[in-house]
C-alpha cells in the first residue's frame, strides 16, 4: 500500500543517493500453473521496459484489469483474486518501477507513462476491452488509460482514489531513513499504518512485500500521481470522458478525507459506495464486501471473453 504522499516524499528524499532494492527478474517468467489451470506469469517486453503481468481465471472471460498503487505491486489484490476469478479473466500488472518489473526507461514515472505501460501491456495480451480497477493512485492510472485508450476501457472502479489535491489528510505515516534499510517489520507497519484503519493488523506478506520495495520508486511515482492530480481534479476527468465508474471508499480512510468521495457523484451516473469499517485499503481489510461490490458493478459492463494469456 502507498505510505502517506507526504511520509513517502520524506522517505524518498532522504533515499536520493540510496541504492535501489531490485526485485525484477533477469529473464523473462515462464508460465506457472501449479495454482490453478489457467493461472500464468509472464513478463512482457515494453517500450517502457520490462513489465511482471499475472493472469487468474477463465481464458474466455471477460478481462478485469486490477492497477496497484505506489509503494505497492499485483500483489495488493491477492485477497480480491479468487473472488472474482469465476466470472473473469483477472489482469494484475505490476507497475514499471514497481513489484517485479523493471524500472521505466528514462526513469519517467508520470501517470500518463504508466497508462502507456498499461495499454501496451493489453494490447501484448490481447485484450481489446477491460473492466479497469485501480487502488489509490492505480486509479489515477486507470482514469489516465481510459482518457489515452478510451476504446479499451469498459468501465472504472476506482477504489479508494481521491478526487483532488484538497482532500488530503494529515501525514500519519513514519518516514524511514535508508539507512536504517532493511527496517524492522514494526517500522514497516508503521510506515505503511494510515494505509488501513486504526487496529488493523498488517499482514506479515504485506510487510515482507514493503521490504523489496524500491525507495526512489516511491517517491517518484507519488510525483507523478500528485502533478496529474494537481492538473485536474478526476471528477472533472470523468465528466469529461464519460466512462462508466463505481467508486469505492473506505469510510475510515485515513490518507483523505471520506467526506471528499461524495465529490464523485457530480459525475453522471456514478456509483459511488462506502466499505463499512474499512480503511484506505478495503481490497486487503475487507475482501469479500469489495469483491462483490465490484461483481456486481462488472456484470452491467460485461464485454465478452477475453483472449488474455
Amino acid at each position: 500500500m502507498p505510505p502517506h504522499p507526504d511520509a513517502a516524499a520524506r522517505t524518498a528524499a532522504a533515499a536520493a543517493d540510496a541504492p535501489n532494492v531490485p526485485n525484477a527478474p533477469d529473464t523473462p517468467v515462464s508460465a506457472d500453473r501449479s495454482h490453478a489451470e489457467d493461472a500464468q506469469d509472464a513478463v512482457l517486453a515494453l517500450d517502457a521496459g520490462e513489465v511482471h503481468v499475472r493472469l487468474d481465471g477463465p481464458r474466455d472471460a471477460p478481462a478485469l484489469v486490477l492497477v496497484h498503487g505506489s509503494a505497492s505491486s499485483a500483489g495488493a489484490w491477492s485477497a480480491l483474486v479468487p473472488l472474482l476469478t469465476s466470472s473473469h479473466r483477472v489482469v494484475r500488472i505490476d507497475l514499471p518501477g514497481h513489484g517485479s518489473s523493471g524500472e521505466p526507461a528514462g526513469g519517467d514515472y508520470a501517470v500518463e507513462e504508466q497508462a502507456a505501460a498499461v495499454g501496451q501491456a493489453l494490447d501484448l495480451l490481447g485484450v481489446d476491452r477491460a473492466v479497469v480497477a485501480g487502488h489509490s493512485s492505480g486509479g489515477y492510472t486507470a482514469v489516465a488509460l481510459a482518457e489515452k485508450r478510451p476504446g479499451l476501457v469498459s468501465a472504472l472502479v476506482l477504489v479508494n482514489t481521491g478526487p483532488s489535491t484538497g482532500a488530503y489528510l494529515a501525514p500519519e505515516s513514519a518516514a524511514i531513513d535508508p539507512a536504517q534499510w532493511p527496517p524492522s517489520d514494526e517500522q514497516l507497519r508503521g510506515f505503511a499504518s494510515s494505509a488501513f484503519r486504526n487496529g488493523f493488523r498488517i499482514p506479515q506478506e504485506l510487510v515482507d512485500e514493503l521490504r523489496g520495495i524500491r525507495i526512489r520508486a516511491v517517491g517518484a511515482a507519488m510525483g507523478g500521481s500528485l502533478a496529474y492530480l494537481g492538473l485536474k481534479p478526476v471528477p472533472d476527468r470523468l465528466i469529461a470522458l464519460g466512462t462508466p465508474v463505481q467508486v469505492l471508499f473506505g469510510d475510515q480512510d485515513r490518507r483523505w478525507r471520506p467526506a471528499s468521495f461524495a465529490d464523485y457523484r457530480a459525475v453522471p451516473g456514478a456509483d459511488v459506495r462506502a466499505v463499512p469499517g474499512s480503511g484506505h485499503t478495503p481490497i486487503i481489510e475487507d475482501p469479500r464486501r469489495t469483491a462483490d461490490l465490484m461483481l456486481a458493478f462488472a456484470a452491467l459492463h460485461r464485454t465478452g471473453g477475453s483472449p488474455a494469456g
